[in-house]
């Protein structure tokens, strides 16, 4: 039979190792969140190649944290880690709605569903930002071909009816997706109704004009 001071000896080597892979995690995690809010900024600015090289940079912490931790699940599942994963399939989903690609799944991104599913969400809330400046540039074409992606995006996010603890906390996130849909398309429609005006406007100019001539030959 073991001593008690053997017996605490081996729970402190246990809880040492715990401590030093929950430590190395933190700082995984924020490398994770820092390249992947600076690639959505890239993405944003339409520096596709930087957003694409600070995403790998991302990913690949993603997967070392993700190896790094197999024996340690109770700091897995902690939150910070789904947390980073989060902010990594923000980036990467951003980046494909911008772009108009397909969507990458969560098994190819390497992230847990709940943090996929919640990137996703606020990946939609980054894309109305993208939407706003197409609008600015009088892109109303390609504004409206993002808002239906962000629309079936949304649609599938509300099918995931499951308790917060499972989900953690996507009707929340979900809530803020239909004000956001709500709010972007209102201001394509305001931007529609005046390329409309502006066309009557122009064409009654035209038509005046025409008859001023016609009428002093």
């Amino acid at each position: 039979m073991a001593s008690i001071s053997d017996i605490a000896e081996q729970l402190r080597n246990l809880l040492d190792a715990t401590n030093q892979a929950r430590e190395e995690a933190l700082r995984i995690a924020r490398e994770v969140i820092r390249f992947s809010a600076n690639s959505i900024r890239a993405s944003h600015r339409e520096e596709y190649e930087t957003a694409r090289e600070l995403m790998s940079e991302a990913r690949a912490r993603a997967d070392q944290m993700r190896e790094m931790l197999k024996q340690h699940p109770e700091i897995y599942y902690a939150g910070y880690v789904q947390d980073a994963q989060k902010e990594y399939a923000e980036a990467e989903l951003t980046y494909a709605i911008i772009r108009e690609q397909p969507l990458p799944r969560h098994d190819e991104l390497g992230v847990e569903p709940a943090a996929y599913l919640n990137g996703l969400a606020e990946a939609i809330g980054e894309c109305r930002r993208h939407v706003l400046d197409l609008l600015r540039h009088g892109d109303l074409d390609r504004g409206e071909r993002i808002l239906n992606i962000m629309d079936e995006a949304y649609y599938a996010l509300i099918t995931f009816d499951y308790p917060d603890a499972v989900t953690q906390g996507l009707r929340r996130q979900t809530d803020m997706v239909r004000g956001v849909l709500e709010r972007t398309r209102g201001d394509i429609t305001l931007l529609q109704q005046q390329r409309e005006l502006e066309i009557t406007i122009r064409s009654a100019v035209e038509k005046l004009s025409d008859a001023a001539r016609s009428d002093n030959p």
